[in-house]
């Protein structure tokens, strides 16, 4: 009677294969929601505030994904008209749920004898972090709300929307993915010439009527919060924040190992790449 046993079967011969899947979460922060290259190009574009406002805002145009409540819905960006002399510029805000308001970023217009322009856009620090600018030169006869902006003779416009109070033409619409936004947005930013500063290109020292406008009640994360913005967050934390993206929240189970899978002919095992069950 033959006896036939595995037993001393070499070890070298079982082949063993090793699945470990990683997975990690972008964290989708307030300033992917709106690229100033792309605001940059956009109000090159238009005629004046009011119709600068509307193209901010209407989803065909694809500029404008924030969501700083994170309510799934893209925030209304106000616009306000302001400068002197040679420089004019855009502040653009959004009002949240409680009315608080936050600048959300700036573009400077600073009209030069030469016959061109410096188009410059400046990220608020607490979305965009410190001296975050973006600039371009262009001729005049490439920007057309040069013409109106320095007509004169008329009040800066100052958007009377907010929160809840919309123009008939628009209705809140749903924040996109963020592979989606940058695919949409991107023949915009590859054909821009504007280029990324860590200071301001414009001589013009005018301050936005704007500028000290920040709203504490943001969930989407922040690049430089202040004290009452990382306070809400701290006891409101944003859905990505949640989920593991940026940080883990101490309720959090522990995460799974990664799993090996041994296989050899028809038999197979599997286990914890480091032991355990």
């Amino acid at each position: 009677m033959s006896l036939i046993s595995n037993c001393g079967r070499s070890t070298s011969s079982y082949r063993d294969n090793y699945n470990v899947t990683i997975q990690q979460t972008t964290v989708t922060d307030a300033a992917s929601g709106l690229d100033l290259i792309a605001v940059g190009e956009l109000v090159k574009n238009v005629t004046d505030a009011e119709s600068f406002e509307r193209a901010l805002n209407d989803p065909a145009e694809k500029v404008n994904n924030l969501d700083l409540d994170e309510n799934g819905k893209t925030d209304y960006i106000e616009v306000t008209e302001y400068g002197a002399d040679s420089l004019r510029g855009f502040s653009l805000t959004t009002q949240l749920t409680d009315g608080q308001e936050q600048e959300i970023a700036t573009i400077e217009i600073e009209k030069n004898a030469d016959g061109y322009a410096n188009v410059q856009t400046h990220g608020n620090q607490q979305i965009y972090g410190n001296n975050h600018y973006y600039h371009s030169r262009v001729s005049l006869t490439d920007i057309l709300v040069v013409g109106w902006l320095f007509s004169g003779n008329r009040p800066d416009y100052s958007s009377p929307w907010g929160y809840g109070r919309y123009p008939t033409y628009y209705s809140p619409y749903n924040v996109r993915s963020q592979s989606n936004y940058k695919r949409d947005i991107s023949s915009r930013v590859s054909k821009s010439n504007m280029q990324r500063s860590t200071t301001s290109t414009v001589s013009s020292s005018v301050s936005s009527p704007n500028a000290n406008k920040s709203a504490a009640n943001i969930k989407a994360p922040l690049r430089s919060p202040t004290t009452s913005q990382k306070s809400f967050q701290a006891r409101n934390p944003s859905k990505t924040i949640a989920s593991g993206g940026f940080g883990r929240p101490k309720s959090s189970p522990t995460p799974s190992r990664p799993s090996v899978k041994f296989s050899s002919g028809s038999s197979s095992r599997s286990g914890s790449l480091f032991g355990g069950k």
